[in-house]
């Protein structure tokens, strides 16, 4: 193991890679007290971060808890898989590798094989997790991909929706999905693999690469442009799915449980405290 690299983590990047991973970890209540995690590594910078990141928190951290650290390969070519054995061998990751047929699969998906891939890897990571007596599993989303999701949900699925800090499994009883970079930046991951000269697997789905560019790399493109103009973008985006005010949405669901603004407007309830951009009747049309 390369310790400078491990020790970049609480060094150079303490405050913008370590601290925030604490902060998403206390604020969120990721990990407690005798949680076996199993922390999933698909070999790609995120995960391999994340991994450290849970390494370094076990071992100085106040909290009481064990990893399983899981690779699934679902088919990667030689040289792939071989590059995540020696990333993990370097960064001193004991790492559990299981083989899988998800490429394989869903390369015969004639309709929405990405979904179908995402759906067969979230299946096999929760059963295996289960099967190795973990409570949690711990995937290496960042704060990145959460705007990203937001903005995506709206332009293309018409809905309001984020990826959130930790869900509960519907399938797997007492199995939780937790996302511990969840406020880190998808730049300062980057510029840590910069500084320790570190290179890792990208995308290695072949079908990915045969489709060019995807729905998520135009929001990726639109939100560079966004920043141009307005650097606060980004924490504009996140900001707006803590403070929705459920008075100003026509219509919200929780569940199968469906809510109209028509249900209670013939009662004469107001809307109190919203400002001049929520409020059409003060704010001026402009041409």
């Amino acid at each position: 193991m390369n310790s400078s690299i491990d020790s970049s983590i609480t060094g150079e990047f303490s405050k913008s890679i370590w601290s925030k991973f604490r902060r998403g970890i206390e604020e969120y209540r990721l990990i407690e007290n005798n949680d076996r995690i199993a922390v999933c590594i698909s070999g790609g910078k995120d995960s391999m971060l994340m991994a450290k990141c849970m390494q370094r928190l076990q071992k100085y951290g106040n909290i009481d808890f064990d990893v399983e650290y899981i690779v699934m390969d679902p088919g990667y070519a030689d040289e792939n898989r071989q590059k995540i054995i020696e990333n993990a061998d370097l960064l001193g990751i004991p790492v559990n590798i299981k083989n899988t047929r998800i490429f394989e699969s869903t390369e015969k998906a004639e309709k929405h094989p990405c979904f179908l891939c995402a759906r067969l890897r979230r299946g096999w990571l929760y059963k295996t997790a289960q099967e190795l007596g973990c409570n949690k599993i711990a995937l290496g989303h960042h704060f990145d991909d959460v705007i990203e999701t937001i903005l995506m949900g709206m332009l293309y699925g018409s809905q309001v929706q984020t990826m959130m800090p930790k869900l509960h499994s519907e399938n797997y009883e007492g199995v939780q999905l937790i996302r511990p970079l969840y406020l880190v930046r998808e730049n300062d991951i980057i510029r840590w693999c910069e500084y320790n000269k570190l290179e890792f697997i990208q995308c290695a789905c072949r079908i990915t690469k045969s489709e060019g560019s995807s729905k998520r790399a135009e929001i990726k493109s639109l939100l560079h442009q966004l920043r141009l103009t307005n650097p606060a973008v980004d924490m504009n985006i996140f900001r707006s799915v803590e403070n929705v005010n459920l008075q100003t949405l026509i219509s919200y669901h929780r569940g199968s449980e469906t809510h109209h603004f028509l249900d209670d407007f013939d009662k004469g309830l107001s809307i109190k405290g919203t400002n001049n951009f929520q409020n059409n009747e003060t704010e001026p049309k402009q041409c």
